[in-house]
């Protein structure tokens, strides 16, 4: 009886894209954090509508995403695309819902709150029906530059990226497995998906140029100086993607209003949400995207004073990019918008 009670109350969940990667990641991550569910709604295209996604050990059919699969929702988590997005979030907004997007279709709009809930979790009671989740590199390097930031003031900021084929789509991973398998059966490997060959190789580019950079760079570079709410930040940054399945990593320079050394940035980023240090280079310890990969902490090491830089601080990061770059800072999201609602109800 208390517990039909509890999902009679418990909110009307959807998740759109179930059938794809990043949605099939959030139903997994909301199963296992243990999200309250009165309802769930798997939706997806036309042409996926009809199959079945497994949650909570049951099959759960997927449906159509349309107006009317939407209404009475009152999460609705966007693992589409911005088209999806772009069309239907407004729809959930409009039901007095609350549209989660992890698409950059709306992380440009300043009416639109773009959190990560480590960093900027308040910027959510602003929202207006639909919340944006950041890129999948903002993400990761926001959690462990924040805190640094509020401990002593962060000046500038220079990062490489080393990003892995899943940032770029199912079809890109699985032409990394066959670019693999052609070269051991000692035959040239093609490149379709990606304009080179990513196996045994570094591509420092791949995304559409907008002048000098990609608009990879110039996404994280906006979308970091937001979340930080750091307006005039500089900002240098180069991305790259590696011959990774899943995992990003980046190298990352810091530069503060006060001299840091390596110590007591260490004792920042240990004492962090999201953050967990792993950082013993004499016994080869240092994060790694094999090693992040399944976890939602972002994993930073190699922290150490910029010797270029007197008072600068550098260090290494990796994190899960289909995890906490993407969906578990959405769902993430939406246990805040839970409390946050919870805690208008109290009132």
């Amino acid at each position: 009886m208390a517990s039909r009670e509890r999902r009679r109350h418990a909110p009307r969940i959807a998740v759109i894209g179930a059938t794809g990667a990043a949605g099939s990641t959030v139903l997994r991550i909301l199963e296992e954090r243990h999200f309250p569910i009165g309802e769930l709604r798997a939706l997806a295209s036309v042409r996926s509508a009809g199959m079945t996604v497994g949650f909570g050990g049951a099959p759960v059919t997927v449906a159509e995403v349309t107006d009317d699969s939407l209404r009475g929702i009152d999460i609705a988590f966007f693992a589409a695309g911005s088209a999806a997005a772009r069309r239907f979030a407004p729809v959930v907004a409009a039901g007095g819902g609350v549209a989660v997007d992890k698409s950059s279709a709306y992380r440009a709009d300043p009416e639109v709150p773009l959190v990560v809930p480590e960093v900027n979790a308040e910027t959510l009671r602003s929202h207006q029906g639909i919340v944006a989740n950041p890129n999948c590199v903002t993400i990761p390097l926001t959690v462990c530059v924040a805190p640094l930031h509020r401990a002593f003031g962060l000046r500038r900021l220079t990062v490489a990226t080393y990003q892995s084929a899943s940032g770029g789509g199912r079809d890109l991973v699985a032409e990394l497995r066959a670019q693999e398998q052609a070269d051991a059966d000692g035959r040239q490997p093609l490149a379709s998906v990606y304009p080179h060959v990513l196996h045994a190789n570094v591509v420092p580019g791949g995304w559409a140029m907008q002048g000098d950079d990609t608009d990879e760079e110039l996404k994280v570079i906006a979308e970091t100086r937001r979340v930080l709410q750091l307006a005039d930040l500089p900002v240098s940054i180069t991305t790259v993607r590696v011959p990774v399945a899943v995992g990003h990593s980046a190298a990352v320079w810091g530069e503060f209003d006060v001299d840091v050394d390596a110590a007591a940035a260490r004792r920042v980023l240990g004492d962090s949400p999201g953050v967990r240090v792993v950082d013993d280079p004499a016994a080869q310890r240092y994060p790694t995207p094999r090693d992040a990969a399944g976890s939602d902490d972002v994993l930073v090491g190699r922290i150490r004073a910029d010797r270029g830089r007197p008072g600068a601080v550098a260090f290494f990061l990796a994190a899960d990019n289909l995890r906490k770059g993407a969906a578990t800072n959405a769902v993430q999201v939406g246990e805040l918008l839970l409390a946050l609602r919870g805690a208008t109800a109290a009132a």
